[in-house]
Formats: structure tokens, sequence, C-alpha cells
């Protein structure tokens, strides 16, 4: 399929493959499964009473947590690999054009955008520019964050002598001092994760309704469609 050049007229063009949006499902599922699970973690049930044999509620709680982290972990292992081997706009969030004069003049374009005080959106392809800085920054940062420091807690379970006490617990826990501290940045960052999606939401509805091209149906189907044709205005 041809890649569409940045200065011509579009009406339907191929986005998103089907790797990254099944990779977009799994994690809207897996971050959902996390938050919750990890909320109640950190602010447990009420004990309830009989046997403790009898109740394993905060066993299967926190056995999908750790289900979800693995699936959390190798979801983005697989998604760094199809950047490498993905189109161009799957590259877009692991590689944000951090020196282009261009991007930065775009990212204050889409604050302004955003804050009512421009009257046109831009026209993308891909991501806009402060979307791609914010789901790299944000997002893929704060993701490896709560990989990281997950398995670090996770390995204090399994003990010396695991795979995850020794790649991880070994040298987090040190650099944040003590556990108790480690779960605090790790549930800090899990509702700045919270926030990032809300805010994702928001904009991808508000997109959908105010911008030049479609939005909500691009990361189901993977084509974005265009309401006008004008030239675009991606960033290479």
């Amino acid at each position: 399929m041809t890649e569409p050049t940045s200065n011509s007229v579009h009406h339907a063009v191929y986005v998103y493959e089907k790797p990254v949006r099944l990779w977009h499902s799994l994690n809207a599922l897996v971050i959902v499964a996390l938050t919750v699970t990890g909320y109640l973690i950190a602010s447990p049930f009420a004990s309830v009473g009989g046997e403790a044999s009898d109740h394993f509620v905060m066993g299967y709680v926190r056995f999908a947590h750790f289900a979800a982290g693995y699936l959390l972990a190798i979801g983005l292992l697989f998604r760094a690999y199809w950047a490498y081997a993905g189109n161009e706009h799957a590259r877009q969030i692991f590689l944000p054009p951090l020196l282009s004069r261009a991007f930065w003049q775009g990212v204050g374009h889409e604050i302004r955008w955003y804050a009512f005080l421009v009257k046109e959106p831009k026209k993308y392809i891909g991501h806009n520019p402060l979307a791609v800085l914010f789901m790299h920054f944000v997002f893929v940062w704060g993701v490896v964050f709560m990989i990281v420091t997950g398995f670090a807690l996770y390995g204090e379970g399994t003990g010396q002598g695991s795979w995850q006490h020794a790649l991880f617990s070994s040298w987090v826990l040190p650099v944040f001092g003590d556990s108790q501290n480690l779960h605090s940045w790790h549930h800090l960052i899990m509702w700045l994760i919270v926030c990032f999606v809300l805010a994702h939401i928001y904009v991808a509805v508000r997109e959908d309704k105010l911008s030049r091209q479609s939005m909500l149906s691009t990361i189901v189907t993977g084509w974005r469609t265009f309401k006008d044709d004008k030239p675009v205005d991606d960033v290479h």
C-alpha cells in the first residue's frame, strides 16, 4: 500500500494496522483490570467472618492484577517490536521528532486548539503533535514505570532466587529506599495513567466531532477519513 505524502489530498488513508488496533483494545481492558484490582489491593475490602480458607477474594484480586500485569508487559514488548516492523504511524508514539521545529509549532497550535483559542484545527493522518508528546512521555514511559515497579513489588513475594527479584527487586527497591515508597510511587503513577486515559477519551470524542478527520472509527477500522480536501499538516 502506497504511503500518502503530506502535501496531497486524501479522502481515506489506512493508518493503524491490525496489530496496533489489537494492542490498543488489549491495553484498554488490561488497564481497567489493573486499575480496579490495584485500587482494591491498596484499599482492600473489610475482613469477613469465618474460616480464612473459605474466603479467597483478595487472593483472586491479586491474581487478576498479576495476570493483567504480565499481559501489559508482553503487550508493550510486542508493540515495541511492531514500532519497528509496522508502518510509520506505528512508530509515532515511540519516536517523537523532538528536534523538529515544525513539531513544536504543531504542539503549540494544538494547545491553542484545545483551549478554544483558534477557530480551525489542523489536519493529520496520524496522531497530532500534542497527542504524540503525551502518549510518549505520559503513557509509554508511564507504562514502562508501572511494569518495572510492578515486577519489583512482585519479586518481593517470589523471593530471592526468582528472576523477578533478580531483574527488578534487587535494584529497584534500593533506588526508592524501601517497599512502602515503591508502593506509593506505583500507586501515584497509576492515577497519572488514569487521568491520561480520561483525557484521551475526552479528546478522541471531541476531535471526532470538531476536527477535520475521523477519530473513533479509525482505531476500529484502521482507516482515517477526512472532512475536507485541504492538504494535511503531518509533521515528519
